[in-house]
């Protein structure tokens, strides 16, 4: 299996380049990144927490799924393949807003990302992919932002970021 790139971008979300994503997390640079939120009719966020064996950040808990996007694919697109690849459904997603973040790992990666944050409503059970996910449940938005203010080492380190612009989003927009 040949190593997935990322496309590398300028702060106009602008193509630059290709790059093997470890790479890239490897040299801190800025590639095009996408995060979605799944919420259920009770306005809950599902959460998904990592899979124990994943290289950064195992077994913390984190948005509905995120990923990279594929040269050539949409933003739209790149989500619904990887909502299925990791949760198991499809469901209509929404862009809302792209901003760009750099967060650091402990193990000397960093993710530096131009990332495309997007919402989609679900309310089933998901079929969850094990090589990527151990474990998901649904939260209130409140109840996340309490959560992770009080046990912040439960979350991603890109959740929080993320998490807090969608928050504010969320506070600007009637959805």
């Amino acid at each position: 299996m040949t190593e997935e790139k990322v496309i590398l971008v300028n702060q106009n979300d602008e193509q630059i380049g290709l790059m093997p994503k470890l790479e890239a997390h490897e040299k801190a640079l800025l590639h095009r990144a996408f995060s979605v939120f799944v919420l259920n009719s009770k306005n809950e966020i599902m959460l998904q927490q990592r899979a124990h064996h994943k290289y950064h950040s195992p077994l913390l808990w984190t948005n509905t799924c995120c990923s990279h996007q594929r040269e050539g694919e949409t933003n739209i697109q790149a989500g619904t393949r990887r909502l299925f690849e990791e949760m198991g459904f499809t469901t209509q997603l929404k862009e809302l807003f792209s901003f760009i973040y750099k967060a650091p790992f402990d193990n000397g990666l960093t993710e530096h990302e131009l990332d495309h944050v997007m919402i989609g409503y679900y309310d089933e059970k998901p079929k969850i992919n094990e090589d990527e996910v151990e474990s998901w449940k649904w939260m209130s938005i409140d109840a996340v932002k309490v959560d992770m203010e009080q046990n912040p080492d439960v979350y991603t380190v890109w959740f929080k970021i993320i998490f807090d612009e969608f928050y504010h989003y969320l506070e600007d927009h009637k959805l």
